[in-house]
């Protein structure tokens, strides 16, 4: 797979989840709409910018099984890789 060259939105995006944050937290900060949010968390997921994580109370846990049609049940962080990406843009 070849270099994914992000877009503004997604640089955006990423810039919020230096800590996990929540789907509904990260749509408020960024002012997308849902389905753009959903749209970019989804390509930074496949490029392995960002994970999901599930959350159980006040635990989240890392999982690599994710529902595209219900982001909102889930917390985002950046990646290792994603940072890289935002400071090299």
């Amino acid at each position: 797979m070849g270099k994914h060259k992000i877009t503004k939105t997604e640089k955006r995006v990423l810039e919020r989840l230096i800590f996990p944050e929540k789907f509904q937290d990260i749509l408020e900060e960024t002012g997308l709409l849902q389905g753009e949010l959903r749209d970019d968390l989804i390509n930074l997921l496949s490029f392995g910018f960002v994970e999901a994580y599930e959350r159980s109370g006040n635990k989240i846990a890392l999982t690599s099984f994710y529902d595209t049609d219900n982001l909102q049940d889930f917390t985002f962080q950046a990646t290792s890789k994603g940072l890289t990406e935002i400071k090299s843009n």
